[in-house]
């Protein structure tokens, strides 16, 4: 059985029985949607903290991918996953002390490594001052690539409602990173 021939939903019925072939499933689901969900991770959390939030997703995907009902794509649910596991890291990141924190990793060239590192890093804290509601909707259009109706469902809310938070997203972006010296 070739396991990457198949749809996500196929993919998810077979991971969620038992049977001789649901860890090669429950792989095949994870090799082709980890990517998507580090740079949701990496742009909500941060790229040190990024790994961490999709180990947690996954876990949390297998735990729970016997409740998985179908009723909406699986890439919906993964996002709406992912986004949970981004808040409750950021919620943790408020009570880790200083000391607790990871040494960063010494770059290849200095110099360029220092400044991506440092754009990144005021992106993230302005990504971080945004509402919740307004960083998640940016997170999934400019992160994951989700048309405005997938964001729709992954967040529960209208198109216009999408649309709206978008917009009044985008403008705080850019007056957040305009203040701290950067041109969007």
């Amino acid at each position: 059985m070739a396991l990457n021939d198949l749809t996500d939903a196929q993919l998810v019925r077979l991971a969620a029985q038992p049977g001789p072939h649901r860890e090669a499933a429950f792989e095949a689901l994870v090799r082709r949607h980890a990517g998507r969900v580090h740079r949701v991770a990496a742009g909500t959390v941060g790229a040190g903290a990024a790994d961490d939030v999709v180990q947690e997703v996954f876990i949390s995907v297998e735990r729970h991918l016997g409740g998985f009902r179908g009723e909406a794509q699986f890439t919906t649910w993964l996002h709406r996953v992912t986004l949970n596991a981004c808040h409750k890291a950021l919620a943790a990141r408020h009570h880790l002390p200083l000391e607790d924190a990871p040494e960063p990793v010494a770059p290849h060239n200095p110099v360029r490594a220092g400044e991506q590192a440092d754009l990144r890093e005021r992106l993230a804290w302005a990504m971080r001052q945004l509402p919740p509601e307004q960083r998640d909707v940016l997170t999934l259009r400019e992160l994951s690539g989700l048309d405005y109706a997938e964001i729709s469902e992954v967040l529960g809310v209208e198109l216009g409602t999408v649309k709206s938070r978008l917009n009044r997203g985008r403008a705080a972006l850019r007056a957040l990173l305009s203040g701290i010296g950067v041109t969007p």
